[in-house]
C-alpha cells in the first residue's frame, strides 16, 4: 500500500513526480510537487502595470507576464515576492498585500500560488541581490483589456493574480 502523501517516482532539482493513488484506485495517479510560487501585481505611481518579458523554453516563445518566482526553503512568501520584484525588475515597494493563495492546477500540482499586490513600486537600490539575466521589464500603458489580447500574455498565473487584484 502506498503512502497517502505519495511516493516520489522521479526527482529533478525543480520538481518531483509523485505516485499519489487515492483509495481504491489501482492505476498510478501522478502529481507534480514543487515549491510554492509568488506572483506580484505591481503598479507605479501613475497606475501603470509592471510586466516582464522573457523567453520561456516550455512554450518556446517570448512571454509577457507579471513577475513571479519560487519560494526558496526558509523564505516567507512575502520575502520571496520582494526578492523576485527586485531580481526581475530592479523595483521595490514598501507595501505588499496578499491577494489570495490558489492552486495552479488542482488536477496535477501540489504547490500553491501566492498572489500579491504592490502599489507604488519604485526603482530600487538594493546591493544584496543580483538582477536576473534575460528578463526585460516594462510598464504597460494600455487598458487591461488590451493586455488580455496580447499574444505573448498567456500565463495562467498572471491571469489569476490580475483577476484577484481586480476583484
Amino acid at each position: 500500500q502506498l503512502n497517502p502523501e505519495g511516493e516520489i517516482v522521479y526527482r529533478t532539482p525543480w520538481f518531483q513526480i509523485l505516485d499519489r493513488r487515492p483509495p481504491g484506485m489501482d492505476q498510478p495517479y501522478y502529481a507534480i510537487q514543487s515549491s510554492d510560487v509568488v506572483v506580484i501585481v505591481a503598479l507605479n505611481d501613475q497606475g501603470q502595470l509592471l510586466l516582464v518579458r522573457q523567453f520561456r523554453p516550455a512554450v518556446a516563445m517570448m512571454t509577457l507576464e507579471l513577475h513571479a518566482g519560487h519560494i526558496e526553503p526558509g523564505e516567507t512568501p512575502e520575502d520571496a515576492a520582494r526578492k523576485e520584484l527586485w531580481e526581475e525588475t530592479g523595483h521595490e515597494t514598501g507595501t505588499l498585500e496578499l491577494l489570495t493563495k490558489v492552486s495552479p492546477s488542482t488536477a496535477r500540482f501540489t504547490n500553491r500560488l501566492w498572489c500579491f499586490f504592490a502599489p507604488n513600486v519604485k526603482p530600487g537600490s538594493r546591493q544584496d541581490l543580483t538582477r536576473e539575466a534575460g528578463v526585460e521589464f516594462r510598464f504597460y500603458e494600455h487598458p487591461l483589456t488590451s493586455l488580455l489580447a496580447e499574444k505573448e500574455f498567456i500565463s495562467a498565473s498572471s491571469y489569476a493574480a490580475l483577476f484577484a487584484a481586480v476583484l
